[in-house]
């Protein structure tokens, strides 16, 4: 096993991961509804671009364009026999870019949720999320990652699966959750219970957080939740863009570069180590979190009346 980000952690107060996947790929021309993992074969010159913009405005990151690349999401498009194939292929093409960066950069392999919910609420069980999650996590070790990167997920069952699969494929993992239902995940998962689960565990992730979500505010407000735990894991914090909203019938998000700079400065003094972008941050946004963080010192923790007037108001209106 590899201790690449454990390495980059010990010499880094912070790390800037990339940005959104899907929306820079939207803009490239992906069609609505085309899974974005096929463009890794189909347009891997746009993907491989996209990669190349993060690293160029300072990412030292790179997930892979596999997040809704397992056989169970791509089962949906009639493409669940190409998951092997298309991770494999996402993770050459990161490996690819960062390797040529003149310093570190670590390629993290995207792993999304299945989109299914457990037993016995749901269909999915343990022994077939392990199934399709190790199935996923060994073609994107074949194509280069460093590490697994499990992310928005939302119960802590898939917790359990995702160290059972980074440790059954020797591998460093990072896991992030999404808690936009006030406060908490989809699955009534809240930030404590997340990082207490995570400290009890024998295979721990090398780092943890939120990403997605509603807005920075309530992603930060997460990050504080975590922080105040007393969890000695390193915290991620990828937020969202803003707030999203529909205009003319397509998806927008709020945050401006300036707003995505002061969350960054403010993910770093709530205790995040690992800071990026999720839906709807871009190059410009990256590259202003970049600035500020490099000129910007770290500050005391701020309240959450301190995040809500930098930031805007919370999802439940607080």
């Amino acid at each position: 096993m590899t201790k690449r980000l454990q390495q980059l952690l010990a010499e880094n107060d912070t790390l800037l991961a990339d940005a959104a996947t899907g929306t820079t790929l939207f803009n490239m021309g992906l069609p609505a509804g085309h899974p974005a993992e096929l463009w890794s074969v189909e347009h891997p010159e746009h993907v491989t671009a996209l990669h190349q913009e993060a690293l160029e405005n300072g990412a030292q990151i790179l997930c892979t364009n596999s997040y809704g690349g397992n056989r169970c999401q791509l089962e949906r498009f009639g493409r669940g026999a190409q998951a092997p194939l298309l991770a494999t292929a996402a993770a050459r093409l990161a490996r690819k870019i960062a390797d040529q960066a003149p310093d570190p950069v670590i390629v993290a392999g995207s792993i999304g949720p299945t989109g299914e919910i457990f037993a016995p609420m749901g269909t999915m069980t343990r022994q077939r999320a392990v199934e399709i999650y190790t199935e996923q996590a060994r073609a994107l070790r074949e194509g280069g990652v460093d590490l697994l990167w499990f992310e928005t997920l939302s119960s802590l069952e898939e917790v359990h699966v995702a160290e059972i699969v980074a440790r059954d494929c020797a591998m460093e993992w990072c896991i992030s959750m999404n808690f936009d239902t006030a406060g908490r995940s989809m699955m009534g998962v809240s930030p404590t219970e997340f990082t207490r689960k995570l400290d009890k565990l024998a295979y721990k992730p090398v780092a943890a957080g939120a990403n997605c979500g509603m807005g920075a505010s309530d992603l930060l407000r997460s990050i504080l939740e975590m922080a105040a735990s007393g969890t000695d894991i390193p915290l991620i914090a990828k937020s969202n863009a803003g707030v999203p909203h529909f205009h003319h019938g397509e998806l927008h998000y709020t945050g401006t570069p300036e707003l995505m700079a002061e969350y960054a400065l403010m993910a770093r003094d709530c205790g995040a180590r690992i800071i990026g972008g999720c839906c709807g941050t871009q190059g410009a946004h990256l590259a202003a979190m970049r600035d500020a963080l490099a000129r910007t010192p770290k500050s005391s923790r701020p309240t959450l009346d301190q995040i809500a007037q930098a930031l805007g108001r919370f999802s439940n209106g607080a």
